[in-house]
């Protein structure tokens, strides 16, 4: 071998291609961040889409049965395959009872949770209805996500609840009196900033799609582990929010 060949085959890459390889990189790495843009955005229109599915299934429920879901009296009788223990006391509102409730720790201490609750009860009564799915009806004394309480797209799941007349809200901006709100957390039947499961974005994002963009006012309501307790959303740091999202408005 000469010593012209043996110089040729140790050499290295040229800056020519250096430039192509750093470009391809650059562009793979482009790629799979967009991927996740894309992702993280279909995960929000798909838990807005869930969230308004919720709302117009609980206001047909009401249409066709003259009932609140969740509250309705002799559930057994009225709804397909019904059974006595999925019954509310038919007063036209949730209960607003909670023996869960902490100040400080449930922001809406006026919360009906647990499996007396008459909001956790609301998702059998729809899922009965065939208004909604993926609710397991077997499993109706028990809070759990992905059993009596649907999962959401963004992380978490979800459970309903009433406030009392005032909003009854603690460690958040006061929620309006006498609504129902879905509560979207980390577990059920606790709503804190510890108890977050959506990141900072995708919480201002849902905000901004659907109300305001305010984490402290309007319709959709949210606390966060860093930022989003004022008047805007931090999105500058990696923080994760619970949000409270009126239905039946």
């Amino acid at each position: 071998m000469s010593t012209q060949t043996l110089k040729r085959s140790e050499a290295g890459f040229t800056l020519v291609e250096l430039a192509i390889v750093m470009v391809i990189i650059g562009l793979l790495i482009g790629g799979v961040l967009k991927g996740q843009e894309l992702i993280g955005n279909a995960k929000v229109s798909a838990t807005i889409t869930q969230l308004k599915g919720v709302d117009a299934a609980m206001n047909t429920f009401q249409d066709k049965y003259n009932a609140l879901a969740g509250d309705m009296a002799s559930a057994n009788t009225r709804l397909p395959n019904g059974v006595a223990a999925e019954s509310g006391d038919g007063n036209g509102s949730f209960n607003v009872t909670s023996t869960t409730a902490t100040a400080g720790v449930n922001p809406v201490s006026a919360f009906a949770t647990g499996a007396a609750g008459e909001g956790s009860k609301a998702f059998t009564h729809l899922a009965r209805a065939d208004l909604i799915n993926g609710i397991d009806v077997n499993n109706a004394v028990t809070d759990t996500f992905g059993g009596r309480l649907p999962t959401i797209p963004l992380g978490g799941g979800m459970w309903l609840g009433a406030t009392n007349d005032s909003g009854g809200a603690t460690g958040l901006t006061n929620l309006q009196g006498n609504r129902i709100y879905a509560s979207l957390t980390q577990t059920p039947d606790t709503f804190s900033d510890t108890n977050s499961a959506i990141n900072v974005d995708s919480a201002a994002q849902v905000d901004r799609k659907i109300d305001d963009g305010n984490p402290g006012q309007g319709t959709a309501r949210s606390v966060c582990t860093t930022g989003g307790a004022g008047a805007n959303y931090n999105e500058a740091v990696k923080a994760t929010c619970a949000m409270y999202v009126r239905v039946m408005n």
